[in-house]
């Protein structure tokens, strides 16, 4: 007998069926059946079911000799099952990648509860995923397996039979069935909720819940959203059959008039002349079910009256009001912010007409996003030789946090900023500054760059449009005019540079400020940092940093955190550090720490006792630690097709390449991640690449910009003679306490004394 019985229904979705059943028996977890319920689909979802069941023995394939509806076609495939779960997943939508496997050990881990409930996301037409806004209902803390009753949040989770795993004997004990119709759920998760023993949640996203474009039925027009309101009757009828129940009458209300109201809602619902009448329905459900004082949601108070009342052209008043105030509010706020930007243009001007002051510079790290990167250790620089020079930071306000006591914070748009723009000497940045800068004479701009470059860039994106796409050549080339100095990290990043930026500016080829602290860190700075992290004291720390794929709409992480983990063994913890703006890790598993939004990219590399990349540059700069380098390396070809690269990582590898998980776990499993070959390799990468980061950048940039000390400046200390802080795992247990400087803000190498 299987473990899962994983329920398909099947009507028209042959452009989707094979993703779906793909991502079911790709599960590692094997034990399963998977019964696909063609009901009765004109299209060719039929052979699509009956070519997998031919190649596959777990494939059940049922055919409906008629149409019987979402809700039919799943009894079909109940009748049929013989797991001990119940899994759904609607021909449209897919398992993640493990699922199956988490669920089981969930299941396992709490005592075999009638219902096992996990987190969804959607998956939108454009490429986008969204997980569940309520995913904090569904926490593993606390207790488990729990009734409802210890938990009534989770009937905030969306009602649906796809995000559960149902014990077949407690529904098959209790007859649940799914009705005909419209919103068959409806009644399926509202009472297998209130009636099972023993309920546990799975704090990971198990399905991919697919938004098409077109084609969606709960998007079509139809009077069969009227099926709603039986569905609400079976729901009701239940409850009223078992007065144990009662006790949700209020919650079930509550909820039915919130969807109630959503159907109405929806213009793509509803024929337009049946809109007044589903209204007047749901009137008399509203009065039928409500509760003897049962208290109406703040928030939810209009809502409630306008179904109440069942007044339709009340109901189109109250919009066509409400669109005509939100109208009027854009105009006030567009017209107020005319106004805004008039007045900030003007003084803007006016201070450009003041002289620029010699004791002030600006900084500022990918547009605003914190404190941190090369000009974040070129400000702590500033403020220690050059403390004359008062210093300030642009940054958003959700990141100002992050900017260190004694450093002035400039929100981006007000008038200080534009002050400081207007007339602070230095202009420190790493990307780009506001494109209404005018840079003025006497003011010296100094763009640090933030890694070297491996992937093709600036002039080089010409012909390559997915790489390209978004950028305005014309727009960077003008910002390029206003650079003074370009800090390169070694000759390779000078001779790149100079030519896909081509400028009137001066390269310092003096190291990247940002990597100081790799020399000037100890191990108790480390032991600080990964105790911060939550890694534990004698775990192997993988910071697995990813990079971004141009050809890729969709930019999931690509490899699974759990199942690499699993197969790397139990001593082994992965830092997560996602590309910005992509998705980090599902949530769940004690050995996975997402680090994507980490404020300090090198505290992480110093955490860390290995690193695991693909075509991110941040190999460059952990090779300063001499710590082993892995890379995953299995769309190499794709990827150099789409973007281009510098560096032949397979000529020149920082360490072990693997061309597939396979091959990454046996390296890890073997030793090769840190034997002598990998060695060899990193050793000869530093040579090429690491020449300058010996500590002491920081300082070199500032004595030569600011002090002009362009002569005598610090001397670069050979690689044979560098002593980058261990990594844990190669560290004594006890090692003298040094505390660094604070180049980072609040969240340092070090914690304050």
């Amino acid at each position: 007998m299987p473990r899962f019985s994983v329920i398909v229904p099947a009507y028209q979705v042959q452009a989707y069926l094979h993703a779906c059943l793909d991502s079911v028996l790709a599960q590692s977890y094997p034990d399963l059946e998977l019964i696909v319920v063609d009901d009765c689909s004109p299209d060719a979802s039929g052979a699509v079911i009956d070519e997998y069941a031919a190649r596959d023995t777990r494939v059940r394939p049922v055919h409906l000799p008629e149409n019987r509806g979402l809700g039919g076609a799943r009894n079909a495939g109940m009748e049929c099952a013989k797991g001990d779960y119940l899994v759904f997943l609607d021909g449209d939508d897919t398992l993640t990648p493990d699922a199956l496997d988490s669920i089981a050990d969930r299941i396992a881990r709490t005592g075999e509860p009638d219902v096992l409930v996990y987190d969804y996301a959607r998956t939108y037409w454009t490429g986008e995923t969204v997980r569940n806004r309520v995913a904090a209902e569904l926490t593993e803390d606390g207790p488990a397996p729990f009734r409802l009753a210890d938990r009534p949040g989770l009937l905030n989770v969306l009602m649906v039979a796809w995000n559960k795993a149902c014990r077949r004997e407690f529904v098959e004990a209790a007859g649940f069935s799914f009705p005909p119709g419209y919103y068959e759920d409806t009644p399926w998760t509202f009472p297998v909720l209130m009636s099972a023993r023993s309920i546990a949640t799975l704090d990971r996203v198990c399905v991919h819940y697919r938004q098409r474009r077109a084609g969606n039925i709960l998007s079509t027009t139809s009077r069969r959203h009227f099926d709603v309101f039986e569905q609400y009757d079976r729901v009701f009828a239940y409850v009223a059959e078992r007065p144990r129940l009662a006790r949700w009458q209020p919650v079930l209300w509550q909820r039915m008039v919130d969807h109630l109201a959503t159907v109405y809602g929806r213009r793509d619902r509803l024929p337009r002349a049946a809109r007044a009448e589903f209204l007047r329905r749901a009137r008399a459900h509203y009065r039928r079910y409500r509760p003897a004082g049962a208290p109406v949601p703040p928030g939810s108070r209009l809502r409630h009256t306008l179904v109440r009342l069942g007044a339709h052209r009340t109901w189109r008043t109250l919009r066509a009001a409400a669109a005509l105030h939100r109208r009027a509010r854009g105009l006030a706020a567009g017209l107020l912010k005319a106004v805004r930007t008039g007045v900030l243009r003007l003084h803007y001007r006016v201070q450009r007409c003041l002289p620029v002051r010699a004791d002030r510079a600006v900084f500022t790290a990918y547009d605003g996003r914190g404190h941190g990167c090369n000009p974040g250790a070129l400000e702590a620089a500033f403020r220690a030789y050059a403390p004359h020079v008062r210093t300030a930071w642009i940054a958003r306000p959700e990141h100002r946090h992050t900017v260190p006591p004694g450093t002035r914070r400039l929100r981006p748009g007000t008038a200080a900023y534009w002050t400081a723009l207007a007339r602070a000497k230095y202009l420190i940045d790493n990307s780009a500054l506001d494109p209404r800068l005018v840079k003025r004479r006497g003011q010296i701009r100094v763009q640090t760059r933030h890694g070297t470059p491996l992937k093709r860039t600036g002039l080089d994106l010409h012909g390559r449009p997915s790489a390209a796409r978004g950028t305005d050549l014309a727009a960077f080339l003008a910002d390029v005019d206003t650079w003074d100095y370009v800090l390169s990290a070694n000759r390779h990043s000078t001779l790149v540079w100079e030519r896909v930026c081509p400028g009137r500016y001066t390269t310092l080829e003096y190291g990247y400020p940002r990597n100081d602290v790799f020399q000037k860190a100890t191990s108790a700075d480390v032991a600080r940092l990964r105790e911060r992290l939550g890694v534990p004291g004698d775990a192997v720390a993988v910071l697995y940093a990813p990079t971004h794929r141009d050809y890729r709409r969709a930019q999931p992480l690509p490899l699974d955190p759990q199942r690499l983990l699993r197969r790397l063994g139990p001593r082994f913890v992965l830092l997560v550090r996602a590309h910005p703006g992509h998705p980090g890790p599902p949530a769940g598993g004690e050995r996975v720490i997402d680090v994507s939004g980490h404020p300090s990219v090198e505290s992480l590399c110093l955490a860390s006792d290995v690193l695991l990349t693909d075509y991110s540059s941040i190999m460059f700069d952990y090779a300063n630690l001499d710590r082993p380098i892995v890379l995953h390396a299995d769309d190499l070809e794709a990827f150099e097709a789409a973007r281009g690269t510098y560096v032949d990582l397979r000529s020149c590898p920082p360490g072990a390449m693997a061309r597939g998980e396979d091959e990454l776990v046996d390296i890890f499993a073997s030793g090769h991640w840190r034997g002598s070959r990998s060695a060899q390799l990193r050793a000869a990468f530093r040579e090429r690449f690491c020449p300058y980061d010996d500590g002491r950048a920081a300082e070199r940039v500032v004595r030569h910009v600011v002090l002009g000390e362009s002569a005598g400046l610090p001397r670069i200390t050979p690689l044979a003679h560098r002593h980058p802080v261990p990594s844990a795992s190669s560290t004594p247990a006890h090692s003298p306490s040094v505390t660094l400087p604070q180049p980072y803000g609040p969240l340092t190498v070090t914690e304050g004394r």
